[in-house]
């Protein structure tokens, strides 16, 4: 195969997501043409796609040091660093790609998502605006823009431009049939709203379907199995039902993360009434008596599902998740018992009995069990997991942990939240920087405890009375 067949058919390797006979080639190609940029900056493109960064960076600055014009090199380095978690490098490596090419349109979006990171909006959705004027059919671009929107708390531009979702790649589709409701009347019509994304997504915006019950639709729910026993109890739907069950008639269907842009919601026009959410009455009660008498109960959720074969997802997990030691400080709060509310394999740790943690996860088959726990509970401390949604949702005060580079919905530079009023956020101050956050944490807790005098200017939230958050 002579070299130019070796680049062509690389190229279509990489186009077809074929990344192994892509890097295959690639790698000859650069052991052919040992002083030949290209193959090198394809060949980082490529391993960026593997998301193996740290081998993509090292490949790109041998490129650049061959061809220091090569607006690939520069951008395909940006996205290695990007990968890398290295934001402010990867914007300087964006703006040397852009200052070669400016009309890239990958560059110009993936630099508007490393701004919008570093909490640079403004700079951002100038980035995003110009990539959607470069390509105004792009559904990723669309995306990337709706969530620097909704980051600056743009509400009604971010969910709006958050439609695009469903024609993106990265949106598995739903393969629900019939028409979605485009807004408007619903009155005596039966309406199918959907489950998307993971159960925090679920837990937010399913406060959604009771509103549209009372504009006269039949609501059915349906939403993931763990959920269903727990949603049955949302004030007028007609029915909820689990993902694998079979589909009822209906004249129109929603998914849940569109009913926000439905109900042309703002950030002045969030519904926030809490709670929404309830625990059984009878296992809410049960737990009542076997908690009693531990002082001022706080559930703690410190690490989220890991999802290794996501490595996306994995990544996002790991910049939010903590080691349970790192809240050993708390457990010698005076008058405090921690409640482990953490689910799965990071819930099975040594220091739950070294910390004195109360742990009833075993007993929890699902949310609705675990609702009926979170019911007693004084103060939730939670990462940033669906159990902050759950405990938002419940009326509960939760102190929620989180990452530098924040979810959108926790919009940029707030320490409350409009979706849930008796929420307050702890976000890094840096990547990585969870020092600090522990230190405020402990001092908070100590404050609420009455062990400290709480700072002037940060006063401690109380808890809420009569919102014990159940219902039979």
């Amino acid at each position: 195969m002579t070299d130019d067949s070796l680049l062509l058919q690389g190229c279509a390797d990489f186009a077809a997501g074929r990344l192994i006979r892509a890097e295959a080639a690639f790698r000859t190609l650069a052991t052919l043409r040992p002083k030949d940029s290209s193959a090198l900056s394809n060949l980082g493109g490529v391993l960026n796609a593997e998301h193996r960064h740290d081998e993509a960076e090292a490949v790109c600055r041998r490129a650049l040091a061959l061809t220091p014009d090569s607006w690939t090199a520069w951008a395909n380095l940006g996205t290695a660093l990007h990968g890398r978690q290295q934001r402010p490098e990867a914007v300087a490596a964006y703006a040397e790609a852009l200052r070669r090419n400016p009309d890239s349109v990958n560059v110009l979006t993936n630099l508007g998502v490393a701004l919008a990171e570093l909490g640079q909006l403004k700079p951002a959705l100038e980035a995003h605006n110009a990539a959607v004027a470069l390509a105004p059919g792009d559904p990723e671009v669309h995306c990337n823009r709706a969530l620097a929107l909704l980051t600056a708390g743009d509400l009604a531009g971010g969910f709006a431009e958050n439609e695009w979702r469903w024609k993106a790649p990265f949106m598995l589709p739903h393969g629900l049939p019939g028409p979605e409701w485009p807004g408007g009347d619903v009155a005596g019509r039966r309406v199918l709203l959907h489950a998307e994304g993971g159960f925090g997504d679920t837990l937010q915006f399913v406060r959604y379907a009771p509103m549209l019950a009372r504009r006269g639709a039949e609501v059915v729910l349906r939403v993931q199995k763990p959920l269903v026993r727990l949603l049955r109890r949302l004030e007028g739907l007609a029915s909820v039902i689990a993902e694998e069950d079979a589909l009822p008639p209906y004249d129109w269907r929603c998914p849940l993360l569109s009913l926000p842009h439905r109900f042309g919601t703002t950030l002045e026009t969030v519904p926030a009434d809490v709670p929404y959410l309830f625990a059984d009455r009878t296992r809410a009660e049960s737990w009542r008596q076997r908690l009693a008498g531990q002082g001022r109960l706080v559930g703690l959720v410190w690490a989220g599902a890991s999802r290794p074969g996501m490595p996306v997802a994995h990544a996002m997990d790991a910049r939010r998740s903590l080691p349970l030691g790192a809240f050993a400080p708390l457990a010698r709060v005076p008058g405090v018992r921690l409640v482990s509310l953490q689910a799965g394999a990071a819930g099975q740790q040594p220091f739950l009995s070294e910390m004195k943690m109360i742990n009833p996860m075993g007993t929890c088959a699902d949310f609705d069990d675990t609702a009926a726990v979170v019911a007693n509970l004084d103060l939730v401390i939670s990462v940033d997991t669906a159990v902050a949604h759950l405990a938002g949702g419940m009326g509960k005060p939760v102190w929620l942990l989180s990452r530098h580079d924040a979810c959108w919905r926790w919009l940029h530079g707030r320490r409350d939240s409009p979706w849930y009023p008796g929420m307050r956020l702890y976000t890094q101050p840096a990547p990585g920087a969870w020092g600090p956050v522990l230190a405020e944490l402990e001092r908070d807790l100590r404050a609420w405890t009455g062990q400290a005098e709480p700072e002037v200017s940060r006063a401690s939230p109380g808890v809420p009375a009569c919102r014990c958050g159940f219902r039979s």
